[in-house]
């Protein structure tokens, strides 16, 4: 079973159109669309609002649930141990000297 009309996807189309005409504009700014994705957005938003057969829009997470996955984040960083740089062993000379000593 289809997702989308064939309303729908004329909608969105003729939201292209007007995209590229340059005659596309959001809906709070009215400032003119340059997005692909943004116009096809409109063009769905158009379409739900006309009643045609569109799936309902992916909701965003709510502020509570993003906070907390945050300071989840946070702690893990804050809990992982950093790394120390190794310490480079003495230079050549004296394991020169050890050697010529025990040599004798």
């Amino acid at each position: 079973m289809a997702k989308y009309s064939k309303k729908s996807q004329n909608t969105v189309a003729s939201a292209m159109r007007r995209k590229k005409k340059g005659t596309l504009t959001s809906g709070r700014s009215g400032k003119k669309v340059t997005s692909r994705k943004q116009a096809i957005a409109i063009g769905l938003s158009e379409a739900r609002e006309k009643g045609a057969k569109v799936p309902a829009p992916k909701k965003k997470k709510s502020a509570k649930k993003r906070t907390v996955a945050k300071k989840r984040t946070v702690a893990k960083k804050r809990a992982s141990p950093k790394k120390k740089a190794a310490k480079k062993s003495g230079s050549g000379r004296t394991t020169a000297k050890k050697r010529s000593t025990s040599r004798r």
